[in-house]
């Protein structure tokens, strides 16, 4: 026997399907240029590029004055030539000086410019082994190439010893010249009681 209660089926409905969208894509952050990492390199990188053709200008500039220098000064040798000789050993002189003779001539600049030492002084005190301990080529050297004027420390020397001694003008000379005093020359001596009272 059939059993009539049972409800007929009902067609199954097709539910309607969602449109199929695309996954969401991430918004990229948007930053303005001068925001991005790159930009900031790039113009790092232009600024040294530029800073580096304006020292590459600068030197190229000095070398072309050093040159132009140079080039005067060997044509107004040219007319000269024992000038010329003379200006080129001074330079090659300058090179090739010995560390220990460039500072025996510091030295020998502080001694004749702010004590007012004669040469000999000077060479003395250079080599002395309680001053300078140079050895005596150093100091020859030193006492050559110093620039100073040695009648104007002469000069120096005997007005100390007028005003703080109250020497003699003969005393002075006397010791200006002392091999156990200040060792000046006898000119040098001579300029100094001379232009004493100036």
């Amino acid at each position: 026997m059939t059993n009539n209660n049972v409800a007929p089926q009902q067609p199954v409905q097709p539910t309607p399907q969602q449109p199929i969208q695309p996954p969401a894509q991430h918004s990229k952050n948007k930053k303005s240029i001068w925001k991005r990492w790159w930009f900031w390199l790039i113009i790092v990188l232009v600024v040294f590029a530029i800073a580096g053709q304006g020292a590459a200008k600068n030197n190229s500039s000095a070398g072309n004055a050093q040159s132009s220098t140079t080039s005067q000064q060997s044509s107004a040798n040219a007319d000269n030539p024992d000038e010329n000789t003379r200006n080129q050993q001074k330079e090659s002189e300058k090179s090739d000086v010995p560390a220990d003779y460039k500072s025996a001539l510091r030295q020998a600049d502080t001694y004749a410019n702010t004590m007012h030492m004669s040469k000999a002084g000077v060479y003395d005190q250079l080599t002395s082994e309680y001053g300078g301990k140079f050895s005596a080529e150093a100091a020859q050297y030193a006492v050559d190439n110093v620039k100073t004027d040695w009648n104007a420390n002469a000069l120096a020397k005997a007005k100390t010893y007028q005003e703080t001694m109250a020497m003699s003008p003969e005393a002075i000379r006397d010791q200006l010249t002392s091999q156990a005093g200040e060792k000046f020359t006898t000119e040098e001596a001579n300029y100094a009681i001379e232009h004493l009272n100036d």
